[in-house]
């Protein structure tokens, strides 16, 4: 039910703006099928073609690389106004947090989500672990769970221990429990106002959970 109204609300959005970027693809049969409508093209070559756009189910901003193959994609590119404008309407619909770091800076970030990457931040981020807008945790009773970001009004870190307030009063701690056995850190992105839309990324900031004092959600 929240996911329909979340997409009945988008739409109504949309038909109020320009579109951004609208991507089609010419069938076998030699007629234009629209892809991807409210996107923002971030790069192509003669064998991919890579786009970001709000995934609706994730509540997060994406990246698609799309395999051009033997049936060619065209793109209708948009004004940079009208990229800055879906831009706009991406940062209403995700999950939205104030973050407060261990310096004492605070910033406020839209789209926000966990990704994880080896530590230190050298390197890509692990692909074979996907991001996700869930926070695993090990409580302290022993029992694992996975807190949805929906679940969360605010979020106290020390170091791996997490003191979780959530929407509805009711207090959880545990530890950060990592979806992989390799060595990694786990970050907390999104994007900004001071996002560019022709970023080839899907986020402006970046932060390890472990510097992080606060994350207040909306």
């Amino acid at each position: 039910m929240r996911i329909t109204l979340l997409l009945l609300s988008l739409l109504v959005s949309l038909t109020s703006i320009s579109e951004a970027d609208t991507i089609s693809q010419t069938n076998a049969q030699g007629k234009q099928v629209v892809v991807q409508r409210d996107a923002i093209v971030v790069s192509e070559d003669s064998s991919f073609l890579v786009y970001k756009h709000f995934d609706l189910k994730d509540r997060r901003v994406e990246i698609v690389r799309l395999n051009k193959g033997s049936l060619p994609y065209s793109v209708q590119t948009a004004s940079p106004d009208s990229r800055r404008q879906i831009v706009e309407v991406w940062k209403r619909f995700g999950f939205k947090a104030t973050v407060t770091d261990l310096a004492g800076k605070v910033t406020r970030v839209f789209d926000v989500y966990l990704d994880f990457y080896p530590p230190g931040g050298r390197g890509s981020l692990l692909e074979s672990v996907p991001p996700t807008t869930s926070f695993p945790v090990l409580m302290d009773n022993g029992t694992p769970d996975e807190i949805e970001i929906s679940k969360l009004d605010r979020i106290e870190i020390q170091g791996d221990h997490l003191r979780m307030i959530l929407r509805n009063s009711q207090v959880e701690e545990g530890k950060f429990l990592m979806p992989t056995n390799k060595a990694a850190e786990v970050r907390f992105l999104g994007i900004t106002d001071q996002y560019n839309p022709a970023s080839k990324d899907v986020f402006d900031f970046s932060l390890p959970l472990a510097n992080i004092k606060e994350i207040k959600f909306d």
